[in-house]
């Protein structure tokens, strides 16, 4: 497959999964929507080619270790994501966020590999776990909630 044909087709493919996972965050109001996701995902992927580009370039004339650029990837999503973490007293928000975008840039680095099973299979556990997670504490918060709230009142006699 022609060089560039290829590369173009690893952009095409990680703007649509980090699309998917962004448009899950973006429909909840959360700090990181599509577009965040999105360039993450995009980002990732261009400094994988470059890591695998720069390594069959350079193979031989010098010593070149094509995953240092992704160990890169792994701690400045990690930064990032610990700009979308805020404490508001005791509670903590934008962890999800954090976790979605650290893991948009791991579809990133596989989409740059040329691993499409893999970053389409983890798109679609980030979706279910977002689906799943999302329903049942719905399901938690309007069944089970009241319920522990009424025994509650029941034992101290609470009206």
């Amino acid at each position: 497959m022609n060089e560039y044909l290829e590369m173009t087709i690893k952009i095409l493919v990680i703007i649509i999964l980090a699309g998917v996972v962004g448009i899950d965050r973006e429909l909840r109001h959360k700090p990181a929507g599509t577009k965040t996701h999105m360039l993450v995902g995009l980002g990732s992927t261009v400094f994988t080619i470059m890591s695998i580009w720069f390594y069959k370039e350079y193979q031989g004339h010098t010593a070149v270790d094509p995953s240092r650029i992704t160990a890169q990837i792994v701690t400045g999503i990690g930064f990032l994501g610990a700009g979308t973490i805020i404490q508001s007293g005791s509670a903590v928000i934008g962890l999800t966020t954090a976790a979605s975008l650290w893991s948009v840039a791991a579809i990133g680095v596989a989409v740059g590999t040329g691993n499409y099973f893999l970053a389409v299979i983890t798109t679609g556990a980030m979706v279910l776990v977002f689906i799943l997670i999302n329903r049942l504490s719905d399901i938690f918060e309007t069944k089970v909630v009241p319920r522990i709230r009424k025994v509650g009142r029941k034992k101290t006699g609470i009206k």
